[in-house]
Formats: C-alpha cells, sequence, structure tokens
C-alpha cells in the first residue's frame, strides 16, 4: 500500500489545517490564483493583513462583484499550506511590450519571486494572445493574429519568465478557448498548427496545452503532444468531459517529455463561468450542491494513479469548481487517503 509523506501532526491533523505540502512527493497539490481574503482562516492570518487588504470590481456576466485581495507578499504563507501556484494573470498580459519594457504583470511576478522559498513552485499561464484563435473585443470575438507566434512567445513571455523565475517555474499552461463547431478548423490543421509552433519554440519540458474543445481531443492533436513533449491539461471545465474520459482520449499516455501531469479542477461540468462565479463569490466556503462528487473521485483517482507511475502531478484547483478551493483540496485528499 501506498504511503503518502505527512507533517509531524499526522494526515488528519494536515487537513483539518489545509496543509497539503506533505501529501507525497509526486503530488503538487496547489491552486488557480491566491490572494483571496475569502481564506483568511483557512490558509491566512487575519492579523498579517490588517489594513493592507484592497478592494476591486469584477465584471461577471453583466454583474458587478466586489473582491478582496491580499498583498502579494501573502504568497509565504500560501505556500506553508501548498507545493505549487498557478498564476493566471498572465493569461492576459505579456511581461514585455511590444518595445520590450516590462510590463506591470512583469513587475507584479518579481515581488512574487522575490517572497519564494526554494521549494515553492509557480505554474503560469500564457497569455491567451498566443493560444487563442480568437479574442474578444469590443462585444464580439475577432481574429487574433498573433495565435501560436513563437518569437512573440518567446521574447515577449518566455524568456522573461524564466529569467525571473528560474528553478521555481514548474509549468507554463497555453489555455486555448472552447471553439464553436461554425468556428472549428480541422482537427489535422490544428495539429499542425500546433506541431509548426512547438518545432519553433525554445525546447522545454514545461509545456502544458489544455483543449476546451472536445473535437480536438483525439490522435493526431495527441501525436503532436506526445511528439513535441507536450502535456495534455485534464480540465474539469464547462464543456469538457469528465476527467476519466479525458485521460481515455489520450490511451491514459503522459505526452509531457519531463513526465509530468497537471489537472485543472475550474467549474462544474455543465456550469458557465458567470454562472460558477455568482454561485462561488466571495469564495469563503463550500456552496451546497455545486461541488460534483465525480470530479473528487476522479482525482483522487489520478492522484494515485500518479503515484504508482511515478509521474509528478499537479492538481490546481479553482474557487469555482466548488465555491472555496482550499476547501475543495481538503474533499480531494479525503478521498485520495481512501484509495
Amino acid at each position: 500500500m501506498r504511503k503518502p509523506i505527512y507533517d509531524r501532526f499526522g494526515p488528519l491533523r494536515s487537513i483539518e489545517g489545509f496543509r497539503f505540502r506533505d501529501l507525497h512527493p509526486k503530488i503538487f497539490m496547489g491552486t488557480a490564483s491566491d490572494r483571496y481574503a475569502g481564506w483568511i482562516g483557512q490558509i491566512y492570518t487575519k492579523e498579517r493583513y490588517e489594513g493592507r487588504i484592497s478592494r476591486r470590481t469584477n465584471k461577471v456576466g453583466g454583474k458587478s462583484f466586489i473582491e478582496e485581495v491580499l498583498p502579494v507578499d501573502s504568497v509565504a504563507e500560501y505556500f506553508e499550506h501548498f507545493r505549487v501556484l498557478e498564476i493566471d494573470y498572465t493569461f492576459y498580459s505579456f511581461l514585455l511590450d511590444e518595445g520590450g519594457d516590462p510590463t506591470q504583470s512583469y513587475h507584479v511576478l518579481k515581488r512574487y519571486r522575490q517572497n519564494l522559498k526554494y521549494a515553492d513552485r509557480l505554474i503560469l499561464k500564457v497569455p491567451q494572445a498566443i493560444s487563442a484563435q480568437k479574442l474578444h473585443r469590443g462585444g464580439q470575438y475577432v481574429e487574433n493574429e498573433a495565435y501560436l507566434n513563437p518569437e512573440m512567445f518567446a521574447k515577449r513571455f518566455y524568456e522573461p519568465a524564466v529569467e525571473i523565475l528560474g528553478a521555481t517555474l514548474k509549468g507554463l499552461i497555453f489555455e486555448q478557448e472552447y471553439q464553436r463547431k461554425q468556428d472549428r478548423v480541422p482537427v489535422k490543421k490544428m495539429a499542425k498548427d500546433l506541431d509548426k509552433f512547438f518545432e519553433s519554440v525554445p525546447k522545454d519540458t514545461r509545456y502544458h496545452f489544455e483543449l476546451r474543445t472536445e473535437e480536438y481531443l483525439t490522435s493526431p492533436v495527441f501525436e503532436v503532444l506526445e511528439k513535441r513533449g507536450v502535456g495534455q491539461v485534464l480540465s474539469h471545465w464547462t464543456w469538457l468531459p469528465p476527467l476519466r474520459k479525458q485521460l481515455a482520449k489520450a490511451s491514459h499516455k503522459v505526452f509531457n517529455s519531463g513526465k509530468e501531469r497537471t489537472v485543472r479542477l475550474m467549474t462544474p461540468i455543465g456550469v458557465r463561468y458567470e454562472d460558477a462565479y455568482a454561485k462561488a463569490h466571495p469564495f469563503d466556503k463550500l456552496v451546497e450542491g455545486m461541488l460534483q462528487p465525480e470530479m473528487v473521485r476522479e482525482t483522487a483517482e489520478i492522484m494515485g494513479k500518479a503515484i504508482t507511475d511515478s509521474v509528478e502531478t499537479s492538481i490546481l484547483i479553482n474557487n469555482r469548481a466548488g465555491g472555496n478551493a482550499p476547501m475543495i483540496a481538503q474533499k480531494v485528499t479525503e478521498e485520495f487517503l481512501k484509495t
């Protein structure tokens, strides 16, 4: 039987305290984004941030929501609980502008790095300007001229990211938007485009690609991912099939050349982003009826298989998957301990 590693307080005490760093050397439990004031009392200590919590308005689905945000240095306390963190704000901005000057995202990422310890790890989302075929501009979706541009990716994102983070950079996620039937390209063209891109970018074992259109989860695309050593992101998301089915479509293979797997628990299946966000806000508790039990079971199964197969696996949990990411991590870990 597998024997996960725990801290001196034992497994149950660790889970109750939201401490997931020592689950197992092959398991990197973490969240998709951080700094949520709703996590105070779970991950964050209230007294540390008195007078330092900012407020911002986020418009989602035509409604306005107030978000309370902790300062960047809170990431140090975050990593007392988790081993990995997905930084998602880089999805919306390059690290360098067109003239090669650092953007705001660059400076924020440097502040993150200054608060990391040696064993802490970040996974960055690549800007959507690279991975999305269409971008939402002026209330409509328009063709993205920078789609899969290898030079832009290397110069304005990859190189500065590696320079800033060094060994703390664990992965890079390319997320492609869901494509309606009338917008989809033939599967063979998709595979050809990905092949050309990953042939041209700097060689790295940390690339992972998330395809949000089920029709692209097929052999020609998987063959390219395997050829180029790019991981298939398993994503529990609105219009994708369950995690178990995504694995089956890829014959349970690990395409990443570093033998690493990334699992993202984003939203309940069948629930749109804006609806999931509205239900989960302000992200301080689990929402009754929102967390899908099958997602929890399948994630625990993937974790167990990762240990058996010696595959480093990052589990990245979003609040929108059930209301509160730390508590979802508890549920997944409890299920994992049963396997």
